[in-house]
């Protein structure tokens, strides 16, 4: 069974300490250490723990590129999507009861439906329920 363990590295030079510690002894910078999630496994030395980096990287070291957006035809949409959906991507919308969540991605989805496939996720309303609300604002 694989057990966990954790280090403390520094983002500056990549020192490892089993503490966490306010300045790194190889390289004297402050407060540069972050934790790391160690996964130890019987037939291997200890791994980073998937999907992790061993060392962060500074934003400053990534070249942005800009993404193609799809405009929802929402202005206000738009603006808090940074410029419209970009394909591929997930959105997770959140709210009060009652607020118009699904109505608006009901719009939203027959607004969009034109520039290429779009999957509707629901985890309380069911299917009919949907078509309902579909069939009332008149989408396909």
């Amino acid at each position: 069974m694989a057990k966990n363990k954790t280090v403390f590295v520094c983002n500056e030079c990549g020192y490892e300490s089993g503490k966490w510690l306010g300045k790194c002894p190889a390289c004297g910078s402050w407060n540069t250490f972050f934790e790391q999630k160690i996964v130890e496994s019987k037939n291997s030395s200890l791994k980073a723990e998937k999907g992790t980096n061993n060392v962060p990287q500074k934003l400053n070291s990534y070249e942005a590129k800009e993404t193609i957006r799809t405009s929802t035809g929402f202005d206000e949409l738009d603006r808090v999507l940074g410029g419209g959906l970009v394909k591929g991507s997930l959105i997770l919308l959140g709210g009060e009861p009652g607020i118009g969540k699904s109505t608006l991605i009901l719009q939203l989805c027959d607004k969009v439906r034109g520039e290429g496939q779009v999957l509707y996720v629901s985890g309380e309303e069911s299917a009919e329920q949907i078509k309902l609300r579909a069939d009332r604002l008149r989408n396909k």
